[in-house]
This record gives C-alpha cells, sequence and structure tokens, in this order.
C-alpha cells in the first residue's frame, strides 16, 4: 500500500508555496558613515591631538586643561557609543500575495510587526515641494505605519517605487507561470 501524497495534495503544497514566495523583501537600516574600524582610527588621532596639545599648557603649569580635553575624548568615545548602539535598529518589508509584513526592531531590541492583506493595502506618501518626500506610509483598514523613515528623501523615493510594483504585483496573485 502507497502511503504517498497523492498528486492532487503535491500541486496544492506547489500552489501554495508560490503564494508564500516574497514579492519584495527588503531591509532598511540607518545609515553610519563610519564602520569599527575607521572610528578606531579617529579616536587614536583625536587622543594624539589631545596629548600633544596638552603638553604646552601642562608644562605652563596650567595642568586642568588637559583633564577637560581628556574629558573632551571621553565624551566624543561616549557618543560614537551611542550612535553604533542606534544603528542596531532596522525595518523589513516582506510582500507576497498573501500578506504584507513590516517588522521594525528598535535600537533596544524592541520589536513591533504589522501584518496586511496586500489587496487592502495601499502606499501613501507626504510630498514637499522643496525637500521631496518626506514620508511614507503603509494603510490597511484604518491602521497606519510610517515606513523606510531611515531613508534620506531620494532614498525613499526610489523605495517607494519599487514598494508599489510589489504591492501591484502582489495583488495580481501568485504567478504560476512561472512554477512549471
Amino acid at each position: 500500500m502507497d502511503l504517498g501524497k497523492h498528486p492532487a495534495s503535491a500541486a496544492d503544497d506547489r500552489a501554495s508555496a508560490l503564494a508564500e514566495r516574497p514579492v519584495f523583501d527588503a531591509t532598511i537600516t540607518p545609515h553610519r558613515s563610519l564602520d569599527r574600524n575607521a572610528v578606531r582610527i579617529v579616536m587614536t588621532l583625536v587622543c594624539l591631538a589631545a596629548i600633544a596639545s596638552s603638553i604646552p599648557f601642562m608644562v605652563l603649569g596650567a595642568w586642568p586643561v588637559a583633564g577637560f580635553m581628556g574629558l573632551d575624548v571621553i565624551a566624543l568615545f561616549i557618543a560614537f557609543q551611542v550612535n553604533f548602539r542606534h544603528a542596531r535598529a532596522f525595518e523589513r518589508v516582506v510582500v507576497t500575495p498573501l500578506e504584507v509584513r513590516l517588522r521594525k526592531v528598535s535600537h533596544h531590541g524592541q520589536e513591533a510587526i504589522w501584518c496586511s492583506n496586500p489587496a487592502w493595502t495601499k502606499l501613501e506618501r507626504q510630498i514637499d515641494e522643496d525637500y521631496g518626500l518626506l514620508g511614507l506610509d503603509l494603510v490597511s483598514r484604518g491602521r497606519r505605519v510610517a515606513v523606510a523613515a531611515a531613508l534620506s528623501p531620494g532614498e525613499r523615493e526610489g523605495f517607494a517605487d519599487a514598494l508599489g510594483r510589489a504591492l501591484a504585483t502582489a495583488r495580481r496573485g501568485p504567478d504560476y507561470e512561472d512554477a512549471r
């Protein structure tokens, strides 16, 4: 006796897999101009500059100046640490023919997930004539969530175009022609 799957069941599994295949998948992270190695180089140069510029003051007897320069170096180090901690935040947008899923993770690790049906989801843009695309929201059934806030207006415009195309593709449903 054959206990394998029925052929119709295998076709249903393929159809289900096609419906769950992402049409769009993007992760947005905040921009950071310096990586950890560059920060080490900057901090080394700042420390050397602080030491070199505080030596004449110490020779002249104004030793508190060296302490204040040290406080400046410590303040800069703390600012870089806070900056890197905030870089852990991200947004991930996944669009499939069955769902639009937005996952936001804050720099503290707090997670918020927003899900909707692509047929009921629209993309709203807040455009300023001078600055371009200032805001982008996903709206579905009275619920609204901001997306792509970490991007510049130009990057946000490209992201909005790609996400809009993905929503239109998802509304058409899965492409069963590609499955053959």
